[in-house]
């Protein structure tokens, strides 16, 4: 199975950046990141298709957050800008290793690796 590792989170001041990484050991069709806070269900935030664009996000994020990659190198990034109090989150990696496609992948089933996740906060 394809294993994932995402870095890259840490404390910022509101209205700051910080960008996340994901490594997959192997091939993948479309890779994604999830962010979830206790007591929520995991909360999709962007995806990105190798074989389709552009990507998608999450309303709450359109404009401020990025989502890029490198499908050769199995890498994808989630750049985050203007960051608010409501953004602090374990910020998870998914990647789709499975199912070749040009959709996007919205909800965390369609996924079948995911990171260990990264914490992302945000102080006011």
């Amino acid at each position: 199975q394809v294993q994932l590792v995402d870095t890259g989170g840490g404390l910022v001041q509101a209205g700051g950046s910080l960008r996340l990484s994901c490594a997959a050991s192997g091939r993948t069709y479309a890779m994604g990141w999830f962010r979830q806070v206790p007591g929520k269900e995991r909360e999709f935030v962007a995806t990105i298709s190798w074989s389709a664009s552009p990507a998608y996000y999450a309303d709450s994020v359109k404009g401020r957050f990025t989502i890029s990659g490198d499908n050769a190198k199995n890498t994808v990034y989630l750049q985050m800008n203007s960051l608010k109090p409501e953004d602090p989150a374990v910020y998870y990696c998914a990647a789709d290793s499975i199912s070749y496609g040009s959709s996007w992948r919205l909800t965390q089933y369609e996924y079948d690796c995911w990171g260990q996740g990264t914490q992302v906060t945000v102080s006011s």
